[in-house]
């Protein structure tokens, strides 16, 4: 693909076009949480136990991408095990360790509800070149490591 030409844009557009999908993902998160019985929390940890895939995550794992503590987590995975989503494993090397598993059922659920979304995102970003795709993925990875910046800031003013 070619990509196709887009219009210039400026700092203060793109943040408002940012501001605007976040506003969208967050409305279609709650919807999609409460569609599957979940929270949001829930859901944005199974999807770091789907994106590990086979390399399972530990709670300690989960707790560190989730920004909150191993306590937290537990209670997270208590709700995900209930609710059919997660098992919990041994680990191999370090008994005193478990690891997380997503329950097949459960994925073919999260898969079947996001797939038409994933779809017509995967059409969109086959409108972009491998070198617009790059600078996407780029920009996306750097806004998440800045908004991880600004929360652990936000949460030191607190005293958390």
């Amino acid at each position: 693909m070619d990509g196709t030409p887009r219009p210039d844009a400026s700092p203060a557009q793109a943040l408002t076009a940012m501001d605007n999908l976040i506003a969208a993902h967050l409305i279609g998160q709650q919807e999609m949480a409460r569609r599957l019985g979940l929270t949001v929390t829930d859901l944005t940890c199974f999807g770091f136990v789907l994106q590990a895939g086979p390399d399972l995550l530990t709670a300690g794992d989960l707790a560190s991408r989730v920004q909150v503590t191993t306590g937290a987590v537990t209670g997270i995975l208590n709700r995900l095990e209930r609710a059919g989503y997660v098992t919990r494993r041994p680990d191999p090397t370090d008994r005193r360790r478990v690891r997380v598993a997503a329950v097949p059922a459960a994925v073919s659920r999260v898969e079947a509800a996001y797939g038409a979304h994933y779809e017509r995102l995967m059409t969109l970003f086959a409108d972009y070149t491998p070198a617009e795709l790059a600078t996407i993925t780029d920009w996306f990875t750097r806004a998440t490591a800045l908004a991880h910046e600004s929360r652990a800031e936000l949460s030191a003013e607190e005293g958390h």
